[in-house]
């Protein structure tokens, strides 16, 4: 036993040069791992206030270990403390307080040397591995990887990738894709972390960015930088939204997606086990983008409020279900695609909310019929509006004195809260109506429809109307 732990410690140079090469590891965090574990079976051996200090020799190939001891007239504590006659034969020139240090027998140490340094070289294997593991995959982050379904930990998908797993958590699959063990797979790597354990792979097939890596290795016009990717929004499993942009005249962004005969986005559709994907041609014209996003409806007119970022999307009433959407998808989608708050109206429903708010400004005490059109030919179309507005606003409107211009803003405030109390009166009396369908839906990005309707899936065109301001 002895021999062989003298053989662990003085061939130490040959097996740490031998790991180092075989898995990558620098030689000098070995060795420096391997002093510390010398220097912790030391301090078992001999107790914990002895001076030890550990060091690896280049000369001998060896890690050597000196323990130090100060030189005292009268030894009261032998682990630390050498008394000056012994001190003399170890240094003849010694002086009291010196530290003098004596190389000692690593051998002494026994089986906790060479557990010791067994742990250390195993440890450091392992964290050299999953460090590699580490370097390997965080350059991946954003790419897509196939894999090997592997098993199930609580809804999460553990996949197999070959040196390592990934994990495709529950909140990051598709409803209602299903999968069994061995199943292949392919899923976008999104996140990448060094965890205590060892490198954590987080996959995903609900990102968008899964939806435009699968279309950049389909076409060879966005690899190329001719098709740009303007924006993606999904509803996975379900549909999807894809906005590209040529800077190409000759070349046709959509039809480059779509491919001949559908060959391209159909290889997408089919990854994504059906998921409708609308590839809209962006504009630098958000109006018009809003549109192309809304198609296949027909829009009649887009009235833009830059200020709020909102839309308000006037389309004939036969196409307000089509773009809508089932369960309001259509336009939800559009609105995560665009970044705009979208609120989409039927024509008839948008005239009678004009007829309803130019009536509520002749309502108004003092109102004439020229102030309530002149009000409304600047934008002021409801009562609302007006109680909202500074007298500042007003008197450019409408040749007005500072008094007379307060005390029409005080009646369209008055207004305002009175017909508020009405509604809640009347509430309170009636039972609640059934919602209407067909009269219109508002959209932000996380919104919710109020109504909704019927549409397909299509590719879209540029035919839009110019917004009115």
């Amino acid at each position: 036993m002895g021999t062989e732990k003298s053989m662990l410690i003085s061939d130490i140079k040959r097996v740490v040069e031998q790991i180092s090469r075989d898995k990558g590891i620098d030689r000098n965090i070995l060795f420096k791992a391997l002093e510390e574990a010398l220097r912790s079976a030391a301090k078992k051996k001999l107790g914990n206030k002895t001076d030890i200090e550990v060091q690896y020799s280049e000369e001998t190939g060896e890690i050597e270990v000196f323990q130090f001891k100060e030189v005292v007239e009268t030894v009261m504590d032998p682990e630390l403390e050498i008394s000056y006659e012994e001190g003399r034969k170890l240094d003849p020139e010694c002086e009291f307080g010196d530290s003098l240090g004596t190389k000692m027998d690593t051998t002494t140490f026994g089986r906790i040397a060479a557990q010791a340094a067994k742990q250390v070289i195993i440890q450091k294997m392992k964290d050299a591995e999953k460090d590699a593991v580490y370097a390997g995959y965080i350059d991946r982050k954003g790419e897509i990887i196939n894999g090997i379904v592997q098993r199930f930990d609580r809804g999460d998908i553990v996949v197999n990738l070959g040196n390592t797993e990934g994990i495709l958590p529950r909140r990051e699959q598709v409803p209602r894709e299903s999968y069994r063990r061995g199943d292949r797979i392919r899923a976008y790597i999104f996140d990448v972390l060094h965890d205590t354990k060892g490198p954590q792979i987080l996959l995903s097939r609900t990102h968008p960015n899964f939806l435009i890596t699968l279309f950049k290795t389909e076409v060879p016009e966005i690899s190329e930088g001719i098709v740009t990717i303007m924006g993606a929004a999904r509803e996975p499993g379900s549909r999807a939204k894809f906005a590209v942009a040529s800077s190409d005249s000759d070349i046709d962004p959509v039809g480059a997606c779509v491919g001949m005969k559908g060959s391209r986005v159909q290889n997408v559709v089919q990854e994504l086990r059906g998921e409708k994907i609308d590839i809209i041609p962006w504009h630098v014209d958000a109006a018009k983008y809003v549109c192309n996003a809304l198609a296949p409806a027909d829009i009649s007119r887009v009235i833009i409020d830059e200020q709020s970022r909102a839309m308000d999307v006037i389309v004939p009433d036969d196409s307000l279900s089509v773009a809508i959407g089932k369960r309001g998808q259509n336009v939800r989608l559009a609105s995560k695609l665009t970044g705009w708050h979208l609120d989409v109206k039927s024509e008839s429903t948008y005239k009678q909310d004009m007829k309803d708010g130019y009536d509520s400004l002749l309502s108004l005490p003092n109102m004439s019929t020229g102030l309530a059109d002149a009000l409304y030919e600047k934008g002021f179309n409801t009562a609302d509006e007006v109680a909202a507005s500074s007298v500042e606003e007003l008197q450019q409107v409408w040749d007005l004195s500072v008094a007379d211009t307060e005390a029409l803003i005080e009646g369209a405030q008055a207004y305002v809260l009175n017909r508020g109390k009405d509604a809640e009166k009347s509430a309170g009396d009636e039972p609640p109506a059934e919602s209407s369908p067909g009269s219109g839906s508002t959209m932000t990005e996380e919104g919710s429809p109020q109504s909704e309707g019927d549409t397909e899936t299509r590719d879209q065109g540029d035919g839009t109307p110019e917004p009115v301001a």
